[in-house]
C-alpha cells in the first residue's frame, strides 16, 4: 500500500496572503494553471508596524538575557505573521519608551519608519518574577492613541520571556488582523528520524524548544494533534505491524486505542474530537475506517479496490473527509461526505498524496506530482486546490522533494517536509506563507511529516 513520491513541477501565478478570499482568474477546466488567493488588498495594504526594544525597568543581572529574548522573539513573531509591513529596527529613534507618558507619536509616524502602530512597553525582573507590560499605539490617533495595555507575570526563565513574547504578539495579530487568532502560541508535531527509528517530536512554530514526545525505540508516522491540544494520534510499527496509538499529552503516557489487526496508518481527527479516520487493512485492502477517538465503534467507510489512505476531515464542518486513493491507478485526491456517500475525484492525472484541509473549508493543500512517470521532469511539489472549483496553484518550485503539508490555525501558513536533494535523504520540516512566499527552514535534517496544532 506504500505509494512512491517523486513530483513534478508547473508554473503558477500566485497573489498574496492567507485564505479569506478567492478570486479565480479564468473560467472552465477542471484544472486551472493559476488564481488568485488573496487576504488582503494588496502589500501597500498591509498594516505598518514598529516594534520598540522594550525598557529594563530592573537591575536584576537576568533581567538583560530575558529581554533579549523578549525583544527577538516579538519582533519575529510579528514579521512571521504575514500581514504586517514591518519597520526594520535600524529605522527606530533612538529613544526607547517603556511607558505611554514616554512615547513621543511624532517620531514614530514620521520618517524615516512611517509606522502606523507601534508596539512597546517595559520588562522588569523581581524576586525572580519576570513582570512585562506591552502597549500598542495607533500614530494616527494623536488624541488617544492607546489601542490596548497587557500586563504579563510569570516565574522567571528563557522560555517564560519567550512564551510571553507569543501571547503579546498573538494579542496584537488577533487586535489587528480582523480578529483572527495569531498562532505564536501554536504546535507542531513531526517525525524525527536518528539511530535507526523514528520517535514523534514537538516544537513552537517557529522551530523552537524541539523535544521528544516518545521514546518507543520504533518507527513512528503521521503525528495528529487533537482539536483540543489533549492528544496525539500516531501511527507505530509493532510486533504485530502499524498500529494506531495514542498519547495523552496531559497525561505523558500513551492510553488505550482499541486495534483490530492488518496494517494501520494515517490517523486524522475530527474537528469534534470525539472520532478518528485512518487507513486499515484489516479487511484485506487499505480501506478507510472511522472510530471513536478510543478506537471503539470502528466502521468503513470505503470499500473499493485499491488502497485508501491519508484522510483529513473538513475542520469547519466535519461533514467530509479528503483522501487519497488508488483506485483509479495512481493515486488521486478525493473528497466524500463523512458517511462514505458523495466521492468526487478532484485531480485530473498524476501522483499525488497528503492532502491537508484549510481552516476555513474551502480549500485543500497536498503533495502532487503532476508528470509522474519514468523521465518526466520536475519534483513532487506543494499545491492547493479550492474544491468547490477544481482550480489549484503550485506553492513550491525547483527546491527539491516536498511534502506533508498541513495548514496553520490561521489559515495563513502552511508547514511542509522538504528534501532538498529529492531523494529523501536530510529532509527537514519547513513553513511558508499560504502563497508559497517567506519560505524557511524551521529544523536541520531528520524531520519529517509535520502537524500544525489546530489552536
Amino acid at each position: 500500500m506504500k505509494f512512491r513520491l517523486s513530483l513534478a513541477r508547473k508554473g503558477a501565478k500566485f497573489v498574496a496572503g492567507c485564505v479569506t478570499a478567492f478570486v479565480l482568474s479564468a473560467p472552465a477546466a477542471k484544472s486551472q494553471d493559476w488564481f488568485h488567493l488573496e487576504t488582503n488588498r494588496g502589500d501597500s495594504d498591509r498594516i505598518r508596524i514598529a516594534v520598540a526594544d522594550f525598557k529594563a525597568s530592573s537591575a536584576d543581572p537576568k533581567t538583560a538575557p530575558y529581554k533579549r529574548t523578549f525583544d527577538a522573539t516579538l519582533f519575529n513573531d510579528l514579521s512571521n505573521a504575514g500581514i504586517f509591513d514591518m519597520v526594520s529596527k535600524a529605522m527606530n529613534p533612538q529613544s526607547m519608551p517603556g511607558f505611554q507618558a514616554e512615547l513621543s507619536i511624532a517620531q514614530w509616524s514620521g520618517a524615516p519608519g512611517n509606522a502606523s502602530m507601534v508596539a512597546f512597553g517595559n520588562l522588569t525582573v523581581q524576586d525572580n518574577r519576570l513582570v512585562v507590560n506591552g502597549f500598542l499605539d495607533d500614530t494616527h490617533n494623536t488624541q488617544f492613541p492607546q489601542i490596548f495595555a497587557k500586563q504579563y507575570n510569570e516565574d522567571g526563565s528563557d522560555d517564560s520571556a519567550r512564551q510571553i513574547a507569543h501571547r503579546f504578539a498573538d494579542e496584537i495579530i488577533s487586535r489587528l488582523g480582523g480578529g483572527i487568532p495569531g498562532i505564536a502560541e501554536t504546535k507542531i508535531y513531526y517525525v524525527k528520524i536518528g539511530d535507526g527509528g523514528k520517535e514523534i517530536w514537538e516544537m513552537d512554530y517557529d522551530g523552537a524548544n524541539q523535544h521528544a514526545i516518545t521514546h518507543l525505540g520504533s518507527i513512528s508516522l503521521s503525528p495528529r494533534v487533537s482539536p483540543d491540544n489533549s492528544r496525539l494520534a500516531f501511527s507505530s510499527l509493532t510486533h504485530e505491524g502499524f498500529e494506531i496509538k495514542m498519547y495523552s499529552l496531559l497525561l505523558g503516557r500513551q492510553v488505550n486505542f482499541a486495534g483490530a489487526g492488518g496494517t494501520n496508518v494515517s490517523p486524522a481527527w475530527a474537528p469534534d474530537g470525539q472520532h478518528v479516520a485512518y487507513s486499515s487493512s484489516r479487511g484485506g485492502d487499505p480501506d478507510i475506517w472511522v472510530s471513536n477517538a478510543d478506537g471503539s465503534a470502528a466502521h468503513k467507510i470505503t470499500s473499493f479496490r485499491g488502497p485508501d489512505v491519508s484522510p483529513v476531515w473538513n475542520p469547519r464542518t466535519g461533514a467530509q473527509i479528503a483522501w487519497i486513493s488508488g483506485r483509479s491507478g495512481l493515486p488521486q485526491l478525493y473528497i466524500m461526505d463523512a458517511d462514505g456517500s458523495g466521492v468526487q475525484r478532484l485531480t485530473d492525472g498524476g501522483y499525488a498524496t497528503s492532502p491537508s484541509w484549510s481552516p476555513n473549508g474551502q480549500f485543500v493543500t497536498f503533495a502532487w506530482d503532476r508528470k509522474y512517470g519514468p523521465g518526466a521532469p520536475g519534483g513532487q511539489d506543494i499545491y492547493v486546490m479550492e474544491i468547490a472549483s477544481k482550480k489549484w496553484i503550485q506553492l513550491t518550485h525547483d527546491g527539491g522533494r516536498c511534502d506533508f503539508p498541513s495548514w496553520s490555525p490561521d489559515g495563513r501558513h502552511i508547514v511542509f517536509a522538504n528534501s532538498p536533494d529529492g531523494r529523501g535523504a536530510h529532509t527537514r520540516i519547513m513553513t511558508m506563507n499560504a502563497d508559497g512566499s517567506n519560505k524557511r527552514a524551521l529544523t536541520s535534517s531528520g524531520g519529517d511529516m509535520p502537524n500544525w496544532s489546530w489552536r
